[in-house]
């Protein structure tokens, strides 16, 4: 009977999860068989499974086991899964289920526990016992492994400490270590990470608080102090954050970077997808390390002979192509994919090789034949596609052509055909490029709306006044005399008012001493009211004439130009009038035209959610007042890019006017007069309101999507 005790180190699947680590005991050859059943029973209080075998067991598997989730793994090399299933439900005492995985030449049977406990296992035959111990619920929990454990005796200073602003923003404390013995621990306490050194000293130099708030990155202190015989580091993080740490031979990177949530990935680091795994390892050679993620990924890896070295290094559940970019930036090394397979080479040696395969490349294409292959062009102009294909940037001509050196490309406008000459690698490549570039266009409206609205009111009041004395002026108007003396009299003018005291001269009949009638606006008329006060006799007239004017005036116009234009195509549409004026100069004046019209520019561009950006130029131009040159020409102009739903209205210009003016007109001092006042003055308000809005509203009216 063999006992084995595992130790700690998992890789968490999305409901399965294999543990990579160092079983104990000495794996012996195994004969070839087959797992035929797994059942499970308790016995005298302890759980047994029976794992049953189609030939004798040698010896018992090696195998480990993992407390978070409680997992028991066991690997029988040589032997196969006969059960034709990968899950086994037992749902009995501590056990739960069982999976295996058959993978390459050999099978791994792990078992599901509701909790940890030890195993034992005991070979009887083709049958392997696994007996669980007890439950550790009760027990007693054990310390968590350090990172890394001392094998220094005595006590070495630390060589450095820095801190790094990392990718994607993270935040990176670099340490160096006197030498790869040094025993490190790392845990979280609250809100805070500490790394303690075990046996390690401090300089007085490094014995500081960082203040690294200022980089940037989750880390706003690092602190670091000597503590007995270990150097202990307090890091302080803000905000959600997770870390990882790896050592490659003397330099320790602890590294803690923001945690980005995203319901819909498993994984949450910024750029990776793969599923989460655990990795617990002291100076392990690089090797092995990526044999473990080999079998944990299922991928093939193949590594060059020039890999070498160890790394230690512990991550807490770290999506694998994470953890394996860590190690191979650790060390210095690449990796190229293709399908399941993954080549990883030290980086020069990986630049090297690929040079050399573009040279084998070039090679072939200058002794393969050439030929000559016809593409019909269906949508775009063939000669569009013949200088895409042959065309060259720079002063090397051979940059950006998708023909190689030797290949040519000859468009026929009338048939619109295109003639390539290449080898076959190259006409190949021109066929997928023309799939892509030969397709129908989609085509979009632009519908614009421009509205321009006008409200316009005037009020005007004004009055005439005069009189007439027809004793003084017989059959003469405009003037009037107060007293039967002739001491005073009055008139439109003085020699209206001479006339009227008699004194001689010629009287105006339709004159009056107040004359300030209301102002006509907007082509209206102002009515009046007239009042003549005379004597018995009819020979003294006082006329009063009163004149009011109230008008408004509302309008509104609607200019809708609209145009169909392909996506990326400018389209212009306009319709106006052209206005002559002269031009004079040194040998004479010649008459020129200006342009006065409705005008649309538009260039669309239909992004791939379904929108429409569009550049647009909208204007709209009319005859103005006329001027000694000519008339004037009133512009109107809206220059902009805007997003737009299909089928949406969107407004993107406006212009508001208001013009506001109170006119008054008055006879000095007699339009002062309280009441009376009024009979010597005249007033006027004009408001005017203009304004100008611009609507527009794409559609599309062709999706071909679907060909693209």
């Amino acid at each position: 009977m063999n006992n084995h005790n595992g130790w700690t180190t998992g890789q968490a699947l999305r409901g399965f999860v294999v543990s990579v680590g160092i079983a104990l005991g000495t794996g012996l050859a195994f004969a070839q068989g087959a797992i035929e059943a797994i059942t499970g029973s308790i016995q005298g209080g302890s759980e047994v499974i029976r794992i049953d075998l189609s030939q004798p067991l040698a010896a018992a598997p090696t195998g480990f086991s993992i407390q978070s989730p409680a997992r028991i793994a066991l690997d029988f090399p040589g032997v196969t899964n006969g059960l034709g299933r990968s899950v086994t439900e037992i749902n009995q005492g501590n056990l739960k289920s069982v999976n295996v995985v058959q993978a390459g030449d050999r099978t791994r049977v792990v078992l599901n526990l509701k909790q940890s406990a030890g195993y034992r296992t005991q070979v009887q035959g083709k049958t392997l016992l696994v007996l669980l111990d007890p439950s550790v619920a009760t027990a007693p929990v054990s310390a968590q492994p350090a990172f890394a454990e001392s094998r220094n005796r005595d006590a070495s200073p630390l060589r450095d400490l820095d801190f790094r602003r990392g990718a994607e923003g993270s935040g990176r404390i670099v340490v160096a270590l006197p030498n790869n013995q040094v025993g490190v621990d790392i845990r979280q306490q609250g809100q805070t990470l500490v790394v303690e050194f075990l046996k390690s000293t401090l300089p007085e130099g490094l014995r500081r608080k960082l203040d690294v708030s200022d980089f940037g990155t989750p880390v706003q202190t690092v602190t670091t102090f000597q503590v007995g015989d270990r150097v202990r580091m307090v890091i302080e993080p803000k905000g959600d954050w997770i870390h990882s740490a790896y050592q490659s031979d003397e330099q320790f990177v602890v590294e803690v970077s923001r945690q980005k949530v995203d319901t819909t990935k498993l994984t949450q680091g910024p750029g990776y997808n793969g599923q989460k795994l655990s990795l617990n390892f002291q100076n392990i050679e690089v090797r092995s390390l990526l044999q473990v993620i080999a079998d944990f990924t299922n991928f093939n890896i193949i590594t060059s002979d020039s890999v070498t070295g160890a790394v230690t290094l512990r991550l807490q559940d770290v999506p694998w192509d994470q953890a394996l970019d860590i190690i191979l930036q650790a060390k210095g090394l690449g990796k190229r994919k293709t399908g399941n397979v993954i080549w990883i080479a030290p980086n020069d040696e990986i630049l090297q090789k690929e040079e050399t395969e573009r040279k084998s490349r070039l090679a072939v294409e200058t002794q393969d034949l050439v030929r000559t292959q016809s593409f019909q062009i269906n949508y775009a102009k063939a000669v569009d596609i013949a200088v895409q294909l042959t065309a060259g940037g720079g002063g090397d001509k051979s940059a950006g052509r998708v023909l190689s050196a030797r290949g040519s490309a000859i468009a026929e406008p009338r048939t619109n055909q295109l003639f390539v000459t290449d080898v076959s690698a190259k006409l190949e490549q021109v066929q997928q490029l023309i799939q892509k570039l030969d397709v129908a266009i989609r085509q979009v409206m632009i519908e614009v709306r421009i509205v321009e609205a006008t409200d316009n009111f005037g009020k005007s009041l004004g009055v005439k006044f005069g009189g007439t004395d027809q004793r003084a002026n017989k059959g003469g108007d405009g003037g009037y005399q107060i007293s039967g003396n002739n001491r005073i009299a009055f008139g439109a003018s003085y020699s209206d008012a001479v006339a009227a005291s008699g004194g001689g001269g010629t009287v105006n009949s339709t004159g009056n001493f107040v004359n300030l009638p209301a102002i006509q606006s907007f082509g209206g008329t102002p009515a009046s009211f007239g009042v003549s006060i005379f004597n018995a006799v009819a020979n003294r007239f006082l006329n009063l004439e009163i004149s009011a004017l109230e008008a408004e005036s509302k309008g509104r116009v609607v200019s809708s130009p609209r145009v169909v234009t392909a996506d990326g195509k400018k389209a212009l549409i306009k319709q106006g009038e052209q206005i002559p004026y002269q031009v004079c100069g040194l040998n004479g004046c010649t008459t020129t035209f200006k342009d006065a019209n409705l005008r649309l520019e538009v260039t669309p561009q239909i992004t791939p959610e379904g929108n429409i950006i569009m550049d647009l130029d909208v204007s709209k131009d009319s005859r103005g007042e006329s001027t000694d040159a000519g008339p004037a020409i009133n512009q109107k102009n809206v220059n902009t890019q805007v997003l737009v739903d299909n089928g949406g209205t969107v407004v993107i210009g406006g212009i508001f006017e208001l013009e506001e003016k109170n006119d008054e007109a008055k006879v000095p001092w007699f339009g002062d007069l309280p009441g009376v006042g009024h009979l010597f003055k005249n007033r006027s308000r004009d408001a005017r309101k203009k304004e100008l809005l611009v609507f527009v509203t794409p559609r599309m009216i062709t999706d071909r999507s679907a060909s693209r």
